[in-house]
């Protein structure tokens, strides 16, 4: 029988495994969410696009990936009881513990070098502490790899920028829902995309703050008298009314496709460079393994 050449651990024998760790150590574990990403988007935007690069990198280093973490830390896209969102969220301890058991599995069969893959900002709020328990106790490598959207536009910034766009409304087009997230999406399967329903969305300060606060884009923070320096929780729909953060009519699915290269290039240069490190293990053992 002809032999699957794969770098995707589920679809892996034993075997393959035992060969790979023979010639490296480094796996690839993308993590997304499953929660409402607008009207038009598939709940589990994230995840599709947190495997497909991950997918993509392993494929040009030659390591393996796990299957994706589809579960997020998502509790502020819940919305109210009853209003059929389909989001899951995990709450922050079961995150953590559900990263912890994964990295201790994977470490135990002799794994050195963790790379998470995320697409899922929220996902970074709940796991520093989990890495360094990670680090601490096992001594591996272990680090989270974020998409380059939202403000982290650096590497993408000359595929989305819109000459002659005074209002630099091209900004908005790498948050929630928004062109970025919507070319992906119809990279992936047009269907994924329902373009019927997209709408453009904007956001505002949380009415329950009253005056004198005002808010620019998706992330934690709101402003008070000019200075960005409020962080506090809100729901999402405290502060977007549709769940999209930008234009999703303006994309197209080359954007998707240069979108997806140019994340899992950087990427697999970054795997390159974690291959120079050195890691010494100090604790592989895991008998608690089953409690």
């Amino acid at each position: 029988m002809e032999k699957l050449e794969t770098y995707n651990l589920m679809e892996m024998t034993s075997l393959d495994v035992e060969k790979y760790l023979k010639r490296d150590d480094i796996i690839l574990i993308p993590t997304g969410s499953n929660e409402r990403h607008g009207r038009h988007l598939p709940l589990g935007c994230d995840s599709f696009q947190a495997l497909e690069i991950a997918s993509r990198a392993a494929r040009k280093e030659k390591v393996l990936y796990t299957g994706v973490v589809w579960m997020g830390y998502s509790p502020h896209h819940m919305r109210r009881p009853g209003e059929a969102t389909g989001t899951i969220t995990l709450r922050g301890d079961t995150y953590r513990a559900l990263y912890y058991d994964i990295a201790r599995s994977l470490i135990y069969h002799g794994f050195n070098k963790l790379i998470f893959v995320n697409y899922h900002g929220s996902n970074i709020k709940v796991t520093d502490e989990v890495f360094r328990r990670i680090k601490y106790e096992t001594g591996a490598f272990v680090a989270m790899y974020q998409h380059s959207l939202e403000r982290q536009i650096s590497l993408i910034k000359d595929l989305i920028e819109k000459p002659g766009d005074e209002s630099e409304t091209w900004k908005k087009s790498t948050w929630h829902a928004a062109e970025c997230e919507t070319a992906m999406m119809m990279r992936l399967r047009k269907e994924y995309a329902r373009m019927e329903d997209a709408v453009v969305g904007t956001v505002h300060a949380p009415a329950f703050l009253g005056e004198g606060f005002e808010k620019i884009d998706g992330t934690v923070t709101v402003s008070f008298k000019g200075a960005e320096n409020i962080y506090l929780p809100m729901e999402h729909y405290e502060f977007s009314d549709t769940a999209t953060i930008g234009d999703p009519t303006t994309a197209t699915e080359k954007l998707g496709e240069d979108l997806f290269e140019r994340m899992a290039q950087h990427l697999a240069d970054f795997i390159k460079a974690v291959r120079n490190i050195k890691v010494t293990i100090t604790n592989r053992d895991w008998p608690e393994r089953a409690y």
